[in-house]
């Protein structure tokens, strides 16, 4: 399928490109940076060397015409306005938050400008008939990377849990805040120090993340979120806790998550006592998974790691391609973490 990748010159765009180099059916046709436009694709990713001789083009030189399938990696409010010159029939996949939310006032709220619209929202392994969902469609949402792991680590819990009071206290690498050169990012800054950013319950991933668990779980969901800045390029953990609205112990919890996650190929829950860890990741489309019972104040707490750029992007983007296009999901996605 004639493919192309609008806003390639991103980290997440880059992680796009190097993953569909590997895909056995989609055949990467346009790679689209606009402030690029005209420099060598390997010039920004080095990496990428089998790209070499290709280079960035403009969106407005596209013939979406001769084009099957796009991934928009655009900055969050700049997709919507590229969707209008798409024809009917294209399929999409969207790594930016414009068509996520389906309350405007929450996209006002948190992202400011005109609501976009909404669109399915591709977390295959959310819930019984997401993945269907999916497939129905020919454009999709793809999720933000905090709210992947944020929703996926508490999901499964949501009927023994008290849904009102979720807290998330989440690390990622720089990757995920994108590529402009901003000095609370650079190496000097960065290096050996933890920060704490968009504190007290103002990150956009928040209504995200409780849109998504109110409709699994049927009842409205809030959550208090603390993202902090971790020294590493890529890579999320994320610690939930909820207070548990009955007795349960580590292995009971343990055994409804394995339930709910039983046929999915990117979800690992660990053994008991086995470590969710980001390293074990890179590269990789999966997600790992631990889950205890605190009975000293009978809260659930989970753990959850995912690579930001993999299944908080990417990864997931093409694993949401590969549904919509009638595909095996894990086409072109079978990769575990390369590891330290």
């Amino acid at each position: 399928m004639k493919t192309a990748v609008i806003g390639a010159s991103g980290y997440a765009g880059g992680e796009l490109l190097r993953l569909l180099a590997m895909h056995p059916v989609f055949e990467v046709t346009v790679v689209s940076a606009h402030s690029n436009a005209g420099e060598q694709v390997t010039s920004v990713h080095p990496q990428l060397q089998s790209y070499a001789g290709r280079v960035f083009v403009t969106a407005d030189s596209i013939d979406f015409a001769k084009i099957e399938l796009v991934f928009l990696a655009l900055p969050h409010g700049e997709s919507a306005a590229l969707i209008a010159k798409i024809p009917t029939g294209v399929k999409i996949v969207d790594l930016g938050a414009d068509f996520r939310l389906e309350d405007s006032a929450q996209w006002e709220k948190y992202y400011g400008g005109k609501h976009a619209g909404s669109w399915v929202y591709g977390l295959p392994e959310l819930a019984p008939g997401q993945r269907e969902a999916i497939k129905q469609q020919d454009k999709v949402a793809n999720p933000g990377c905090y709210a992947t792991s944020v929703s996926l680590g508490i999901a499964p819990a949501l009927s023994v849990i008290d849904s009102s009071d979720i807290v998330v206290v989440a690390a990622s690498g720089t990757t995920g805040a994108g590529r402009s050169a901003t000095i609370n990012l650079i190496g000097s800054e960065v290096m050996n120090s933890l920060t704490s950013y968009k504190f007290g319950g103002i990150h956009q991933h928040t209504p995200e993340i409780e849109q998504a668990l109110t409709a699994v779980g049927k009842k409205k969901a809030k959550i208090s979120f603390t993202p902090i800045l971790a020294p590493m390029p890529r890579g999320i953990l994320s610690t939930i806790t909820a207070k548990l609205t009955q007795s349960l112990t580590t292995a009971q919890v343990h055994e409804l998550f394995a339930k709910h996650y039983a046929h999915d190929f990117f979800v690992d829950l660990l053994p008991i006592g086995q470590m969710p860890k980001t390293s074990a990741l890179t590269g990789s489309n999966k997600v790992q998974i631990q889950v205890a019972v605190d009975e000293h104040t009978n809260r659930l707490v989970v753990s959850v790691a995912i690579d930001n750029l993999g299944k908080g992007a990417a990864g997931q983007a093409i694993q949401n391609a590969n549904l919509i296009c009638g595909l095996s999901e894990i086409s072109g996605l079978a990769l575990d973490g390369v590891g330290a």
